[in-house]
């Protein structure tokens, strides 16, 4: 329920403070006394897109502050779970600039907040219903959801949409399965070439290294293995092994006659021809070593580059050859058995869709169950608006499916008996149209609690018994709930529970625009008023009282 609004510096209001109440707010005045500009201040606050130039003149900035009581269960609540703001003891507060520059920042419970999420908790605040409201009962688009609300359709509602994302989700996997067949199939030559190409090779995780290694082993062992022969020639026996031999054999025969002299050299060449031994132990193993056949270094480096030309070709490292061609296996697997993954997902996609035209089916029977109730109590409102002729119809056709179903809803009346039926904006005249918006909302309402809804000169075009049953109309809604109707007519402000009176007052040769609470004697006076006009007889007040104790 809206309890309060501040309007500050908003186009001819320098500084209002509104308390409203449950039940039947009544605004009345003259024309261009500012009561459309109290709507505006309010559309603004609640982030509705309406006049840019709301500024007073002259003021730097207009502000506006609205502040509702929130139940605990109230839709709104779950919009500010989502934002992490808490409306404490059931107290919601919008503040919203808008700075002469244009600029408009808002805030929610002192939480800076943007004009999208004002237009989020609007949408279970306030209801704007007038002869050219496009955003509620007269837009088509809507009306899909009215009835389903009517009709308590929440549960085959939801199990329409479940229904819904079940198919789109196994119809998205079907169709990614056959693209990615599609693509698969594309390239099956390559892949099978490719893998033919690899198992033949077969490498394995590190032979390039290992081949590399042993390649350049054998690419040194073809430079040195000439000089090492030369060097094993050199310590043969008929070489340094046989010139050493010759000198001990020598030194040993003349050591008898040499006294002991030649003992140290004797000994010295019997030490040189161990190390020799030694020596040439070791080049005889590095010549075994280093022999090898030339055809195994042609094998050798052909299977190298054989490894290395595929890992170039595939874009990998030779190393991750191996996995590269288990994932080409698996595309080639994919390929084998996707016509059997196609068939269960078909079946799947298949079984998905008869579920939601099941659930489609059984949403559209109740919405017309709904709809024909609908259509008999509107039959039933619209009588005692004085349009017991008129013909109020709710349309469902098939449409394109949906998470929401099949079903394209739209309210249509034909005014007289025989009179083609159409939209309710373009058939109704204007004091037609608001009899039917509101005779429309107090059917939908009639579930409804705690609803703060605004009717604009909804009752324009119409007078005396008709005035008179659009206001018991409006009483009667504001039972359930809280109602501000702005009106022209004496009948319907004499049903309500709280009457304000918008007037222009000129100060300082600026206009502004004063709201004042009016008591008993004032409304008395404002009701002759609009009987009378300007002149307020005798004979205006008491027919005010006669309306106001009607």
């Amino acid at each position: 329920m809206l309890r309060s609004l501040d309007i500050r510096d908003m186009l001819i209001i320098d500084h209002l403070a509104l308390e409203f109440h449950a039940g039947l707010n009544v605004l009345t005045g003259e024309t261009g006394a500012g009561k459309s500009i109290l709507l505006d201040s309010l559309g603004f606050v609640l982030g509705w897109r309406g006049r840019a130039d709301l500024v007073r003149a002259g003021a730097e900035q207009g502000e506006v502050t609205a502040v509702f009581d929130l139940p605990h269960d109230h839709a709104a609540q779950s919009v500010l779970a989502d934002l992490d703001i808490v409306a404490e003891d059931g107290e919601l507060i919008l503040r919203r600039v808008n700075g002469a520059d244009g600029r408009k920042t808002a805030w929610v419970n002192d939480r800076r907040v943007s004009g999208e999420v004002l237009r989020r908790l609007s949408e279970h605040l306030v209801e704007l219903h007038g002869q050219h409201d496009d955003r509620g009962l007269l837009n088509p688009r809507g009306h899909r959801d009215m009835l389903d609300a009517f009709g308590g359709l929440a549960k085959p509602l939801a199990a329409t949409r479940s229904a819904w994302k079940d198919l789109s989700a196994a119809r998205k996997a079907l169709a990614e399965a056959e693209a990615a067949r599609d693509a698969l199939a594309a390239e099956e030559e390559f892949l099978r070439h490719a893998v033919g190409e690899l198992d033949a090779l077969d490498p394995q995780a590190g032979e390039e290294a290992q081949l590399d290694a042993e390649r350049r082993r054998m690419q040194a062992a073809e430079k040195i293995a000439a000089d090492v022969a030369k060097a094993h020639q050199a310590m043969s026996y008929d070489g340094g092994e046989g010139m050493l031999t010759d000198a001990l054999k020598w030194l040993e025969g003349a050591a008898e006659q040499a006294e002991g002299k030649l003992d140290p050299a004797i000994d010295a060449l019997d030490r040189a021809l161990n190390e020799l031994a030694e020596a040439q132990s070791g080049v005889e193993d590095t010549i075994e070593a280093l022999r090898f056949n030339p055809h195994e270094l042609e094998q050798v480096e052909e299977r190298l580059f054989a490894i290395r030309g595929l890992a170039r070709k595939h874009g990998v490292l030779a190393d991750e050859l191996g996995s590269f061609a288990e994932g080409l296996r698996e595309k080639l697997e994919r390929i084998d058995n996707s016509g059997a993954q196609i068939d269960g997902l078909t079946k799947a996609r298949d079984a998905a869709l008869a579920t939601y035209d099941a659930a489609a089916k059984a949403l559209s029977e109740k919405r017309l169950k709904a709809a024909c109730e609908l259509d008999k109590m509107m039959a039933a409102e619209l009588a005692p608006l004085k349009m017991e002729r008129a013909v109020f119809t709710t349309e469902i056709n098939e449409g394109e499916a949906g998470p929401d179903g099949r079903d394209t809803v739209a309210f249509t009346v034909a005014t007289n008996p025989g009179a083609p039926a159409g939209p309710l904006a373009k058939i109704a005249s204007g004091g037609e149209l608001s009899r039917f918006l509101l005779a429309l909302k107090v059917c939908l309402t009639r579930d409804q609690t705690g609803v703060t809804m605004i009717f604009d000169e909804i009752d324009r075009g119409v007078g005396g018994a008709t005035a008179d049953a659009v206001g018991r109309r409006l009483q009667a809604l504001a039972q359930e709930g809280q109602i501000l109707v702005v009106t022209h007519s004496p009948q319907v402000a004499a049903r309500g529970a709280h009457h304000w009176r918008v007037a222009k007052r000129v100060v300082d040769g600026m206009t502004l625009s004063d709201v004042s609470t009016l008591d008993a004697d004032a409304r008395i006076d404002e009701v002759a008023r609009m009987l009378s006009g300007d002149t307020i007889t005798d004979a205006a007040r008491d027919a005010a009282r006669a309306l106001l104790d009607g």
